[in-house]
């Protein structure tokens, strides 16, 4: 297996909730990260515990225009690839296997973050910066924090 080097680019993303805007989150990421990264960074950024299925739709899902742009495409959780995609779209990538790097992201590019596909905790994240790594810093790292997290589930007692 070949060794990953380490990114210089390091990825700015603001990470708010659709149905609570004003709850957000900035993650700074290394290049060399993943999407599963960036999912596990969003997991402990909205003070998450229970582990769920996701997906990262990119660009922004069709539901919002449904006959422009192009079809989004899907970066699922790496237990989606346990079995064959029973659609068979081709559309559905491994989110551990996608770096950031290779994304070419460019500044105010925006994409969905879905978690949990029962309760259907929908997120905006917006690239909002992208540049030099911060010596010393260590990645994933969340930069800020705005609005208190709802709990994931209604109930305390689930």
């Amino acid at each position: 297996m070949a060794r990953r080097t380490k990114s210089g680019n390091e990825y700015r993303f603001k990470v708010n909730l659709k149905a609570a805007k004003r709850v957000w989150r900035l993650i700074a990421m290394r290049g060399d990260q993943t999407l599963d990264d960036l999912h596990e960074a969003i997991f402990r950024a909205f003070d998450r515990f229970d582990p769920h299925l996701y997906s990262f739709y990119l660009p922004r899902g069709p539901r919002r225009r449904p006959t422009l742009g192009p079809e989004p495409k899907e970066y699922a959780a790496p237990f989606m690839f346990k079995e064959p995609d029973p659609f068979g779209t081709g559309r559905r990538f491994n989110a551990a296997r996608t770096r950031l790097d290779g994304l070419a992201f460019k500044v105010g590019q925006q994409f969905e973050y879905l978690f949990d596909y029962g309760d259907s905790w929908w997120h905006e994240v917006r690239v909002d910066h992208i540049g030099p790594v911060v010596s010393g810093m260590r990645y994933p790292e969340i930069v800020e924090k705005h609005g208190q997290s709802p709990a994931q589930y209604e109930s305390s007692e689930e």
